[in-house]
């Protein structure tokens, strides 16, 4: 049986795969959308079940279409951001296919273009986007052996606390995740350790504005690359409750007890670094710098914003900031479960191109990579700080389906040349 064609193959129908169908359709290039589940399957059973999205409704949306059932300073759902991409899909007319997994794309020798293997057949595609975004494959450092008596899940398969056996639970990682599932855990009653690492400390809202809206107007967003040193530095808000600040101290006078960096585990003991305090005290200084600079814009452009002094006055430190635990003897803590919120790392094994550093990571610019043909969409800081968020990517997408534009125009100038050689020639 002969092989499927199409120009643009799609691997992923997410955030990212829905923007690339929405620009590719805009130029007419003809494409396709695989997906081996549904449309934005990883909002619908990735997540935990209370889960909302981190940024209002009116900002974390694409340009095309408001979200029909939240209000716009709310925060949507998990199931409704992903109502709104399978209803976006279905408006843009995207040739979307559910239930394919794509399990192995090369490039074809002597000729443009890869051949593609799938669940369901064969493909030859001019142009490949690995849409698959940044959340592939969960990270759980290797510190806590699976022989110790402990029940050890990702982030990703954490669902509620009714998941976890009675206990205590121990939280590793203090960026949005971690924090929004201990704050879930001690509600219900457990009693909760959170392990905080280095991590920004954006102000939910500030002035009666939207962190995201000050971003935006203080072109934070559009930072190309993350300050040296920061790379890695996890960011601790939440849309939770409505939308609110993540305070470390009210979580500590709440309940939870907060502990330096996971570091090693040993005999049922684990231990954590120092460096609990001066990693809040860095997250304070993210915060008020962040304030300083709202306040600048404010008097800068006289804007009739109310002050808020209110959002300078942290509470003290609590116990377990001023004397942090060093060493936790887990049985005696009553400690049953750890939830690593320790972040994912990227799986392209399927894609057996020369696009990839010694370390796996995709090599591009803006998305371009360096294997001519393929492209990647939804990377963190593909092109600025905002790539990874819901209206950054769909920008993003505009770029790559550009420069698929830009190559097929030269593609076709090659084609209608070879044929008018080809014509003249005859005639002779």
């Amino acid at each position: 049986m002969a092989d499927e064609e199409t120009e643009v193959l799609v691997v992923g129908a997410g955030q990212a795969g829905v923007a690339m169908s929405e620009h590719l359709g805009a130029r007419g290039i003809r494409h396709l959308v695989l997906e081996r589940d549904r449309i934005a399957e990883r909002w619908r059973t990735g997540r935990w079940d209370s889960l909302v999205a981190n940024g209002p409704a009116w900002h974390d949306r694409f340009p095309g279409m408001l979200f029909a059932d939240v209000d716009p300073d709310g925060f949507a759902s998990k199931e409704q951001v992903a109502d709104y991409f399978a209803a976006y899909a279905e408006k843009i007319g995207a040739p979307v296919r559910c239930g394919v997994e794509v399990q192995r794309v090369r490039k074809n020798e002597g000729r443009p273009g890869f051949h593609v293997v799938t669940s369901e057949g064969t493909i030859q595609a001019r142009h490949v986007v690995a849409a698959t975004g940044p959340f592939q494959k969960p990270v759980i450092p290797p510190v806590v052996p699976d022989s110790a008596e402990l029940v050890q899940i990702h982030s990703s398969s954490y669902r509620n606390p009714q998941q976890l056996p009675e206990g205590a639970v121990l939280v590793v990682g203090a960026g949005s995740s971690g924090v929004q599932i201990a704050d879930e855990l001690r509600r219900s009653g457990r009693e909760v350790y959170l392990s905080v690492g280095p991590h920004d400390r954006p102000p939910r809202r500030y002035r009666g504005r939207d962190f995201c809206w000050w971003l935006g107007v203080l072109n934070k967003w559009e930072a190309a690359a993350p300050p040296r040193g920061a790379e890695h530095v996890t960011i601790a808000v939440s849309g939770a409750h409505g939308g609110h600040t993540v305070d470390f101290r009210a979580l500590a006078a709440e309940g939870i007890t907060l502990v330096g960096m996971t570091r090693e585990y040993e005999d049922g003991r684990m231990r954590f670094a120092g460096d609990l305090r001066d990693n809040i005290a860095r997250g304070d200084a993210n915060y008020l710098a962040m304030l300083d600079e709202a306040d600048a814009y404010v008097e800068r452009n006289g804007l009739d914003l109310p002050e808020e002094p209110e959002a300078r006055t942290f509470q003290p430190d609590p116990q377990c900031v001023v004397d942090p635990l060093v060493e936790l003897d887990l049985a005696s803590a009553g400690v049953t479960s750890i939830v690593w919120a320790t972040g994912f790392a990227t799986d392209y094994s399927w894609l057996e191109v020369d696009a990839f550093d010694e370390r796996g990571r995709p090599q591009h610019a803006r998305g371009v990579s360096t294997e001519p043909g393929v492209y990647f969409l939804g990377l963190p800081w593909q092109s600025r700080r905002g790539s990874s968020f819901i209206w950054g990517v769909w920008h993003d997408a505009a770029y790559v389906a550009e420069h698929i534009s830009i190559q097929r125009s030269y593609l076709a100038h090659h084609e209608s040349a070879n044929a008018a050689l080809d014509t003249k020639t005859g005639a002779a």
